[in-house]
């Protein structure tokens, strides 16, 4: 049956990955509204998030908020198609990155990086990333119960040799990478609301006391690896820029838990900036602290 769901859709998805943009994103709006007005996506649940962590907006800013980040959402799809056949040079001219040199410093110094991200705007395009360094580019994600989606995923996400781990499989090639030496840049959006039983440290995020991803600051420390956390913003549609924020680059002489906060503390300011360009579909306040 996996297989059959596949062979199905994958066609179409090719289709539509090599439309023009124009074409592309008017095919776009039409998903907006079947999944917005139609179907109604996880709607209570944008409702709800948005409520929490903006309490300061009037309804209608909150409204606002929730319809332009259902448009951004359908973007995201589509743009995440859209890497299986767009040329290295559309891409760049698409995502820049502006101040690759702090990356550049960071190599001269032969030691690897952990660069943290959030689900925010355009997480996806960071691959583009691996072009531009001589590190080994390594994203972790989590694996796609649907096997040949999942290649199909990793295929995509694998464009320009970016090598992609899944999460129970990143402590060994960590390990493995520092014994050979070889230096690397390790990418996690790390924003999410971990599982129940893996909840070791709680924070204040967006005014709210919730359980954080600490799996990132553990590796760092363990593994002696410069952090840096990539905001990313959306210029117009189709179009963004990340900035390289240097968050520690000697993760053993602090504190624990000060990086992870440090990380929350920037994404904080990423979506309160723009919060239309959040992953707000994600039940980030499940488990909370009155």
């Amino acid at each position: 049956m996996q297989f059959l769901i596949f062979i199905i859709a994958y066609p179409f998805i090719w289709v539509i990955s090599i439309l023009p943009f124009r074409v592309f994103y008017l095919l776009s709006d039409v998903l907006y509204l079947l999944v917005y007005y139609v179907i109604g996506y996880r709607k209570k649940t944008v409702r709800a998030n948005i409520a929490l962590a903006l309490p300061h907006l009037s309804l209608e800013e909150r409204f606002s908020i929730e319809k332009k980040s259902y448009r951004h959402l359908c973007d995201m799809f589509m743009e995440m198609t859209k890497t299986m056949t767009i040329s290295s040079r559309e891409m760049n001219k698409r995502f820049i990155i502006t101040n690759l040199e702090v990356i550049n410093e960071y190599e001269k110094k032969e030691k690897s990086i952990m660069l943290l991200a959030s689900h925010y705007a355009s997480w996806e395009w960071l691959i583009t990333l691996n072009q531009k360094i001589s590190y080994q580019g390594i994203g972790v994600y989590k694996k796609i119960s649907n096997k040949y989606f999942d290649k199909l995923i990793k295929d995509i996400r694998s464009k320009y040799n970016t090598q992609l781990v899944n999460t129970r499989d990143t402590i060994p090639l960590i390990s493995n990478n520092q014994k050979k030496g070889i230096l690397s840049i390790y990418a996690l959006a790390s924003d999410q609301s971990p599982k129940a039983d893996r909840i070791f440290h709680w924070d204040s995020f967006m005014g709210v006391e919730v359980p954080v991803h600490t799996g990132a600051e553990m590796l760092a420390k363990k593994y002696d690896l410069n952090v840096i956390f990539a905001k990313v913003k959306k210029v117009k549609r189709g179009y963004y820029e990340a900035t390289l924020i240097p968050l520690n680059d000697d993760p053993t002489a602090v504190p624990d838990f000060e990086i992870t906060h440090a990380f929350i503390k920037e994404v904080e300011k990423q979506i309160y900036e723009a919060p239309e360009y959040y992953f707000w579909t994600h039940k980030r306040w499940k488990h909370r602290r009155q």
